[in-house]
């Protein structure tokens, strides 16, 4: 499958599509509202950073506990009750007197169920799309997630001037109710992938046997860590430039646009894949410049270059479904997506703490030089795996993982 008619004309792929798009729309409103509120509530960049990319630290908990659900859960409902989850606790936290407290508290509770619909979602486009056709369907969804952030984002520095946060969560909430809605009514129901009922004891199993691989591990380290790192540059917008904030974030999507739309269409697969190590270098490169504190117009372009990298994804995607047996893939890329989000949460996290003690340019700078440090570690540790059988790298066996 090599052309975007063939994927649109493929049944159900169209409205999983447009319930995601309203789902990234209603995150990137939300988080840019809440970041916001909770910076003009505090003045403290640590606490503005963590409730924009705070569900993202409890992803770990939910890879650890919950994610044997992403195979052994009907889709369709379990992805109608979590854009539910989503429209209830945003609206929650558009309450005028919820403490700041609190506000990390529901951020938590959205976290955990994050976690799970990740893995349905995408272990749905795997079930959905031939082998060959998933490649460029991750890329149509990457770059959906870029457009839809430029809207989101762009939209909602307008709506910020105009509206309270508070307003503009509930417009977020409103969005959620839309993904829920169309996944209920347009996707026919399915049975799970795999047998047995989630279970911790499960999830345990299928994480043990997906980390046990030398190759499969180095490619969920890749997938997590050094873009989690560049997030955490990217958490620091709003102290950064407070009242551009959107600007910025609609340039990283923009660049990440691009960056999906070249890996996932235009290079040939020979040549791709060999760009993961060069795109994340790409990826955290332009933040070194952060160390002078560029004005808005080159801080601009840095970000919209460096955002490009972040088509190392898809490489690293499809090398992942190649080292994993069919009825794991939903766990697997529930697994990637929980460790790349808990890391964006820790990057977050940590990047606000150090802007907190020196400056938000200090911090984008440092978080930068960890990213690069991370890559080259990594690449390092990728041809040491290549070297004694070069191209063939184990897989895990291609039996179901045992019922509870």
């Amino acid at each position: 499958m090599r052309s975007y008619q063939q994927l649109f004309r493929t049944p159900e792929f169209t409205p999983l599509f447009l319930a995601s798009s309203a789902n990234v729309l209603a995150q990137t409103i939300g988080g840019l509202a809440l970041g916001t509120l909770v910076f003009r509530a505090t003045d403290s960049p640590l606490l503005a950073a963590v409730s924009m990319f705070g569900p993202s630290l409890t992803q770990v908990l939910g890879a650890t506990f919950l994610l044997s659900g992403a195979d052994r859960l009907p889709p369709r409902s379990t992805l109608t009750g979590i854009g539910l989850a989503f429209a209830a606790t945003t609206a929650v936290l558009a309450l005028p007197a919820l403490p700041v407290w609190a506000v990390f508290v529901v951020l938590f509770g959205q976290g955990l169920v994050a976690s799970l619909g990740g893995g349905v979602r995408w272990g749905l486009v795997n079930e959905i799309l031939s082998k060959d056709g998933f490649m460029l369907g991750r890329s149509v969804f990457n770059m959906m997630a870029g457009l839809a952030q430029i809207l989101g984002f762009a939209t909602g520095g307008i709506l910020l001037t105009a509206l309270s946060p508070r307003l503009c969560l509930l417009l977020a909430a409103a969005l959620y109710v839309v993904s829920a809605a169309v996944v209920r009514l347009c996707l026919t129901p399915r049975p799970p992938r795999a047998e047995g009922r989630p279970s911790v004891a499960a999830t345990w199993r299928a994480n043990a046997l997906l980390w046990s691989s030398r190759p499969r591990r180095h490619v969920l380290l890749g997938l997590w860590l050094p873009n989690g790192l560049v997030v955490g540059c990217e958490s620091l917008y709003v102290p950064y430039a407070p009242e551009s904030a959107g600007t910025l974030l609609a340039c990283a999507a923009l660049g990440m646009f691009v960056g999906d739309v070249t890996v996932g269409r235009l290079v040939p697969p020979a040549v791709r894949r060999r760009l993961a190590t060069p795109l994340l270098v790409l990826l955290a490169t332009p933040y070194l410049t952060f160390v002078l504190s560029p004005p808005l117009p080159l801080a601009a372009v840095a970000v919209t270059v460096a955002s490009a990298g972040f088509g190392a994804s898809l490489v690293q995607q499809e090398r992942l479904m190649d080292l994993t047996p069919p009825e794991l893939s939903g766990h697997a890329l529930g697994l990637h997506g929980s460790g790349m989000l808990t890391m964006q949460g820790v990057s977050a996290a940590l990047a606000g703490s150090v802007a907190q003690l020196t400056s938000p340019a200090t911090a984008m700078t440092v978080m930068a030089a960890a990213s690069l440090t991370v890559t080259a570690t990594l690449g390092v540790a990728g041809r040491r795996d290549a070297r004694p059988k070069r191209g063939v790298f184990p897989t895990a066996p291609a039996s179901r993982p045992s019922s509870e």
